[in-house]
């Protein structure tokens, strides 16, 4: 299936890279490219995107408008998957992004985006209502989260750790264990181990990677904070 992708950023150079980025992407079709963010949701409602792909900052105010689009998306166009492309590493945007659900939404430092794999398989993952949050972000949390002096984090184990990790970056259990080279019965038992020490309610469906990121990064914003 062709995936329609609406690109908004407001500098012309990175704009047109990305479009040289996506040119050639099997099933991408880019229906539009934006430089503001009135011209992004008049685009919206014409083209009828399956996936916007967003700078945070645009005009006119250039404070967060691609966060402020997604989260009315939620609510006006909840079919429409969100990929936000920041040079912002601060975990608050990416919260701000997840905060009405992660089901269909990405978070990628534009680094990375140097590489056109890793930014197809974001916007194929948004298109099925995955989620993805780069994993420098999820390090920010889990640091923050670390330095408060009786954060439940310090009691997993760092095998556990290390599955935690891959949750928030909306790594399946088969690919967990891939990763880790576990068999999936020791991913699962890991997982219910973690939200058993978090607190949080276990998934019985091992896909349903989005409800993990989201109570995931709840959790970590909360402890985040007190860390402060």
């Amino acid at each position: 299936m062709t995936v329609r992708v609406i690109l908004a950023e407001d500098s012309y150079i990175f704009r047109e890279g990305l479009c040289a980025l996506l040119a050639g992407a099997p099933d991408i079709a880019l229906v539009a490219e934006c430089e503001d963010a009135i011209a992004l949701e008049r685009a919206i409602e014409e083209k009828h995107p399956d996936v916007l792909v967003t700078d945070i900052r645009m005009p006119p105010t250039h404070t967060d408008e691609g966060i402020q689009i997604a989260a009315r998306l939620r609510e006006s166009h909840p079919e429409v998957g969100v990929v936000v492309l920041s040079q912002y590493q601060e975990p608050e945007y990416a919260l701000g992004l997840i905060a009405s659900g992660s089901a269909g939404r990405a978070y990628l430092l534009k680094e990375r985006v140097h590489d056109r794999d890793e930014l197809v398989r974001a916007i194929q993952a948004v298109a099925r209502g995955d989620s993805v949050i780069d994993p420098k972000i999820v390090e920010e949390l889990i640091a923050a989260s670390s330095r408060a002096t009786r954060s439940v984090l310090n009691e997993l184990t760092p095998r556990e750790t290390e599955v935690l990790t891959l949750i928030a970056e909306g790594w399946s259990n088969p690919a967990i264990a891939e990763q880790l080279v576990l068999s999936k019965r020791a991913v699962e038992k890991h997982i219910n181990a973690i939200f058993t020490k978090l607190g949080l309610s276990t998934a019985e469906n091992a896909a349903a990677v989005s409800a993990r990121v989201a109570a995931t990064l709840i959790y970590l914003a909360e402890t985040a904070t007190r860390a402060v």
